[in-house]
C-alpha cells in the first residue's frame, strides 16, 4: 500500500512558476513508477508527465513539453513536477500516482495509488 501526499500548488500569475511535490509512504518507493495528472473543471483527468521507477525515463504531454520537469528523489520518497511559463490553460488540480513498474506509464487505468490533489491557479 501506498500513500501519496501532493503539496506546492498555489495561486500564479501567467509566467510563473511552480513546483509541486509529492510524499510516497513506504520503504518501496524507488520501485514504483510515478505519473502527474490534472483535471480542470468540467474536463477529464489528462496526463502530464510520468517517470520511470529509477528516474532514468521521463514522458511528458504535448500541452506541457519544454515547460514542466519530472523528477524524483527516491532517498526523500518524493516525486516533483517543475512547472515553468504557466498558462492560465494548466489551471487545474494536479495530481500524483504511483504504480509498480520499470517503465513509464501515462494512462489514469495503468496506476493503482492516487493523492488527494493539489489546486493549481494561474491568472491572466
Amino acid at each position: 500500500q501506498v500513500q501519496l501526499v501532493e503539496s506546492g500548488g498555489g495561486l500564479v500569475q501567467a509566467g510563473g512558476s511552480l513546483r509541486l511535490s509529492c510524499a510516497a509512504s513506504g520503504r518501496t518507493f524507488s520501485s514504483y513508477a510515478m505519473g502527474w495528472f490534472r483535471q480542470a473543471p468540467g474536463k477529464e483527468r489528462e496526463f502530464v508527465a510520468a517517470i520511470s521507477y529509477s528516474g532514468g525515463r521521463k514522458f511528458y504531454a504535448d500541452s506541457v513539453k519544454g515547460r514542466f520537469t519530472i523528477s524524483r528523489d527516491n532517498a526523500k520518497n518524493t516525486v516533483y513536477l517543475q512547472m515553468n511559463s504557466l498558462k492560465p490553460e494548466d489551471t487545474a488540480v494536479y495530481y500524483c500516482a504511483a504504480r509498480r513498474g520499470s517503465y513509464y506509464y501515462t494512462k489514469i487505468h495503468e496506476y493503482d495509488y492516487w493523492g488527494q490533489g493539489t489546486q493549481v491557479t494561474v491568472s491572466s
